[in-house]
């Protein structure tokens, strides 16, 4: 079972459990709880801005747009290529790594940036191999995905909620 990312690069998924032998995207309700949060919130945050542009600008417009996803929903770090090796530095060489799973993971992060901290010059990130990208299935997160779309309309207003977002404009 090969494992993927899905419109951001970061969080992995079993190939197998969200897409059926058309390549199409699995009723939700025949994926974990974890696959299918994340894939939701996936939606929500494709095409969303690098957290760290962001703190650096102010302006969403002036951002770079986020490629690559850490860090649990809600709680997540969306990040540019150039501001990956900032993060990684974080996690592994100054403490980060103490807030996996944490519900402020994001928000430490991010005041560990805002205070001007970053990866020293030359600090290496990580090195991603695409092995046959062509062979995987990758629908674009940032426009409608029809399956998606279907099952959040079916989620009742308490199941949404559980997820802490409104998604009032995605049905």
């Amino acid at each position: 079972m090969a494992k993927v990312s899905i419109a951001l690069r970061g969080w992995r998924f079993d190939e197998e459990e969200v897409f059926d032998e058309n390549d199409e995207i699995r009723p939700l309700e025949e994926m974990s709880e974890e696959t299918r949060k994340r894939l939701i919130r996936l939606r929500v945050v494709a095409g969303e801005p690098c957290d760290c542009c962001w703190l650096l600008n102010e302006k969403k417009e002036d951002c770079n747009v986020a490629r690559i996803v850490y860090g649990e929903p809600l709680g997540e770090v969306l990040l540019c290529p150039d501001h990956e090796a900032d993060f990684l530095y974080w996690f592994r060489e100054d403490g980060g790594s103490r807030e996996k799973g944490n519900e402020h993971f994001a928000d430490t992060f991010h005041e560990w940036f805002a205070a001007g901290n970053r990866a020293p010059e030359g600090y290496g990130g990580l090195e991603h191999v695409d092995t046959e990208p062509d062979e995987i299935p990758a629908p674009d997160m940032g426009e409608d995905v029809p399956e998606l779309e279907e099952a959040i309309e079916e989620m009742d207003d308490e199941a949404l909620d559980d997820l802490g977002m409104d998604y009032s404009d995605l049905t």
